[in-house]
This record gives C-alpha cells, structure tokens and sequence, in this order.
C-alpha cells in the first residue's frame, strides 16, 4: 500500500459528476488507496459520504477550505 493520496479536482462541477469521476478514479486505485475529492456543489456535502457508505468505502476526512470542500476517501478492500 502507498501512503500516496491522488487528488481528483471536481471543482465546478455539479451533481452527480463529482461522485461519478470519484467513483472511476477509485477503480483504478489499489485496495486502500486514498483519493482526495476536491469539490464546490452544495449536493456532495451529501452526494459523497453517501457514495461511501453505499459502495463500502471509508471517508476519512470532509472540510471545507476557502469555500469548497474537501473529502479523503480510503477505498475498500
């Protein structure tokens, strides 16, 4: 496992694309692997940690910075 964290910048983008680019960036990422969502639409304060609940993966971190958030998932086994 790396400790590596790729970073998907979703800013501007509005519901669902940021999960949907999160989810197939998460796909090509090893079990355990960390991806960074960074993302401006009001619906991922909600969209993202029910992506991670429904799809099994760990969200370890949600702020918001300088007015858009950020989200680090930890893709499941």
């Amino acid at each position: 496992m790396t400790n590596e964290i790729e970073t998907l910048d979703a800013l501007g983008l509005l519901c669902p694309l940021p999960v949907l680019k999160a989810r197939k960036r998460l796909k090509s990422l090893p079990a355990g692997g960390m991806l960074r969502v960074l993302a401006d639409d009001p619906a991922a304060i909600i969209d993202v940690p029910h992506f991670c609940t429904e799809s099994g993966h760990t969200l370890v971190s949600q702020d918001t910075v300088d007015g858009h958030q950020i989200y680090v998932i930890q893709k499941s086994a």
